[in-house]
């Protein structure tokens, strides 16, 4: 333990990134720009091909820094995980999704684990920093390790440390968010706390893994429960006629007691449609209930449905049906201004829109191809012009990216249907505008 120590506190030690997603990547930069060498890791080969071509695939993550750190070797890609061997700290981040009957699927962590183990040796540290339940890192990844012949705590070291990325949001990076760390052993967390405490401005120690997934996971269901509820008082709000956007902006007013969450068409990403359901899913092996989790799971589920609602009800008030009716989605990240389409409810409301028989259409300025095999979404993002908007029937503004001048797709528009209270400040044509 000492020996890796001294190494990650010197910067001597070699970081290996698995999985160089939206979790992998800012951190392979973050360990890169701190001073330590670092391999990334993916099963993708196209990602690989295109980082060790200096070209990045995300957008908040810049090509120079991809160019210059392979051009310095301060950064790797490689797709050969034999060379896993060589990192002193192998930190995970895969995807852990839902399968179709919306239980975890651990096959990513699983079979990571399995490629970790293959290439484990002494003075080793491992880190997983994808959200799941509780029991994760000890009760399923560490047994896998563990067939290395080797022990935790002595030989080798094994923690749980929460990703907790917000794409979109400058102000919260990597650099400016405390880090939970939790260990199988005393050791392991000795070490990861030396790791993370150059990149982030506080490591927060807690007592076990457990408590560190737990932790994420609350964190996650915190956003989705209070999502839910808002949405479900838009909707009661609309037929009481009251704005609930104004009622949300004037209970934030008050200095203490009240947090405001905003609704919308449904909730998107890698994190809040997933992760509380890891929690729900767990609570069963004991026995116990997780109402609030269940119910605000349904309430955000059923978003996309009331919104197509509204969207059929404002097209017959002007003598047009939703069959046949051209709709353009405006927006379909699954939030403003990132290029990410996972879980993204305009997903839903596609398949929805055109289950109802609409003609539909999309523009996003961060996405260009629009592709999900799961919900069957497969088109190109329509260019944002006068024509586009006159032609359209209806334009369902579902992501709100700062970068659309809203003003002027209502003047273009004949009916806007805003999800995200988008045209706020709008003030001529306000009579085609209707929220939903």
């Amino acid at each position: 333990m000492q020996e890796l120590l001294r190494k990650i506190q010197a910067r001597d030690a070699v970081c290996g990134v698995i999985g160089l997603g939206y979790v992998g990547l800012p951190l392979a930069r973050r360990f890169s720009e701190a001073g330590f060498r670092v391999l990334g890791f993916d099963v993708d080969a196209k990602k690989v091909e295109a980082l060790a071509a200096g070209k990045s695939y995300i957008r908040h993550i810049p090509a120079e820094w991809i160019a210059q750190g392979i051009a310095r070797k301060t950064f790797t890609p490689t797709a050969d995980f034999a060379r896993l061997a060589e990192a002193d700290v192998i930190l995970i981040c895969v995807p852990t999704p839902l399968t179709a009957t919306r239980d975890p699927d651990l096959s990513y962590v699983l079979s990571t684990g399995e490629a970790v183990a293959k290439t484990l040796r002494k003075r080793q540290l491992v880190v997983l920093e994808s959200t799941t339940y509780p029991g994760t890192t000890s009760g399923d990844l560490l047994p896998i390790l563990a067939r290395a012949g080797l022990q935790e705590g002595q030989d080798f070291f094994l923690a749980y440390s929460p990703e907790r990325e917000d794409p979109g949001h400058p102000e919260h990076t990597l650099g400016n968010i405390p880090k939970i760390i939790g260990g199988c052993s005393p050791a392991a967390a000795d070490l990861a706390a030396a790791l993370y405490a150059p990149i982030v401005p506080k490591v927060v120690r807690v007592s076990s893994c457990e408590v560190a997934e737990a932790a994420k996971v609350l964190e996650n269901i915190y956003r989705s429960v209070n999502i839910a509820l808002v949405n479900e008082l838009k909707i009661l709000f609309d037929r009481m006629g009251i704005d609930v956007w104004e009622v949300i902006e004037a209970a934030a007013t008050k200095p203490f007691g009240f947090k405001p969450f905003y609704p919308g068409p449904g909730l998107g990403g890698h994190c809040i449609p997933i992760d509380p359901f890891y929690l729900s899913w767990k609570a069963r092996q004991y026995e116990t209930p997780t109402r609030f989790i269940e119910l605000a799971g349904e309430v955000n589920a059923g978003m996309p449905h009331y919104v197509v609602e509204r969207l059929a009800h404002a097209l017959n008030a002007r003598g047009k049906p939703l069959k046949g009716s051209r709709v353009l989605l405006l927006g379909i990240a699954y939030k403003e201004n990132v290029d990410d389409l996972r879980e993204s409810p305009a997903l839903k409301l596609a398949e929805l829109l055109a289950h109802g028989g609409a003609e539909v259409a999309y523009h996003d300025p961060f996405i260009p191809q629009g592709r999900s095999t799961r919900h069957g979404f497969s088109m190109d993002s329509t260019p944002l012009t006068e024509e586009a908007l006159r032609r359209a029937d209806a334009v369902l503004i579902v992501t709100a990216h700062s970068c659309v001048d809203y003003a002027w797709v209502v003047q273009h528009a004949p009916l806007v249907v805003d999800t995200r209270n988008a045209t706020r400040d709008v003030k001529e044509g306000r009579e085609k505008i209707i929220q939903a």
